[in-house]
């Protein structure tokens, strides 16, 4: 039998920002700011980390950094 590919994360375009899926749990998500005079245009949450970017390719970028980073480092007190 053919083993089964494994699944890759990827990027679905919502309303007012993107969101990272794997299958149907959401690894993080990149908001557009509402405020005109904010200082960053994006901001993002991913593993329990936040952020803020100037453009959406650094935001989503920040995203799967740390994504890829909580799946490599040990949790501390298991």
């Amino acid at each position: 039998m053919a083993a089964r590919k494994k699944s890759k994360p990827f990027w679905e375009r919502g309303f007012n920002g993107h969101v990272y899926w794997l299958g149907k749990a959401k690894l993080g998500k990149v908001s557009l700011h509402s405020a005109k005079d904010a200082p960053h245009k994006y901001t993002w949450e991913a593993a329990g980390r936040t952020g803020a970017a100037e453009q959406l390719p650094q935001a989503k970028q920040a995203v799967e950094l740390a994504v890829a980073m909580s799946d490599r480092q040990l949790d501390l007190f298991q």
